[in-house]
């Protein structure tokens, strides 16, 4: 357990030195600003073009915007920074197998399963807090400008999209562990979500695919029920294992 938590502590010091941890930061904080602030701004700028709207012929009615504004936005711009996720972390195993860095670690006694323990702790670790950033931020500016209550199972929405990034960041542990490039890694993870979006049309298969949890505006407006994506939080986890699971005997027989 101590070489584990030495190689974690390592490895969140080389992530700071980089500038990948403020970079992390400043990009959830400006997501969750801009949530609230594109809400807040937009009967603003429907005004501004009422105008020119006008002259092609389209009437421009007063908009209203409240807390389920601002949160259809923060649903909507998460997924960039989901993305902007992946390109800045793809490179988690990749740039161990070109520098060799991982060689040297592993000749001090730390297990190998140990090592992917560890960069799964810290991706997971810092989508946690980067998520956690950006909805509270937005839920703080919600409460100030308007009313979150009038959204329905906020906490259970927020809970099941952040699931739906930990399933992501484990597909990037899992891929980063078998390939040697990041534009591979990135690929096969957008291909991954990808294949589970086309998945989710398929009715019989739909309540079961991952990508259900991105689809919040329904439970949001009280559409669905919690018990609609029961399955999907299932198989969600289930997934999260297996690409541990599966990342471990990958490195343990991976030349270095």
């Amino acid at each position: 357990m101590k070489s584990l938590l030495t190689f974690m502590k390592k490895e969140y010091l080389e992530t700071a030195r980089t500038g990948k941890i403020v970079i992390l930061i400043l990009l959830f904080v400006l997501f969750g600003i801009m949530n609230p602030a594109v809400a807040k701004l937009t009967p603003w700028m429907m005004e501004m073009l009422s105008d020119s709207m006008a002259e092609s012929g389209l009437i421009v009615t007063n908009v209203q915007v409240d807390a389920l504004t601002s949160w259809t936005q923060f649903f909507k711009n998460i997924p960039f920074a989901l993305i902007a996720f992946v390109l800045i972390f793809s490179d988690i195993f990749t740039k161990e197998y070109k520098s060799g860095t991982l060689l040297l670690v592993l000749t001090k006694g730390l297990s190998r399963y140990k090592v992917v323990l560890a960069k799964t702790a810290l991706l997971l670790s810092l989508w946690t807090v980067g998520y956690g950033i950006c909805s509270t931020i937005t839920y703080g500016y919600n409460a100030y400008f308007w009313d979150n209550s009038i959204t329905n199972n906020l906490f259970f929405s927020v809970i099941i999209w952040w699931l739906f990034g930990v399933w992501v960041v484990c597909l990037i542990v899992l891929f980063s562990s078998l390939l040697q490039n990041n534009a591979g890694v990135i690929l096969c993870v957008g291909g991954t979500a990808l294949s589970a979006y086309l998945l989710s049309i398929i009715p019989k298969v739909k309540t079961y695919s991952p990508a259900v949890l991105m689809n919040i505006n329904s439970i949001l407006m009280g559409i669905e029920e919690i018990d609609a994506y029961i399955k999907a939080i299932v198989m969600t986890v289930f997934l999260c294992i297996v690409c541990v699971a599966v990342s471990i005997p990958i490195v343990n027989k991976r030349q270095l």
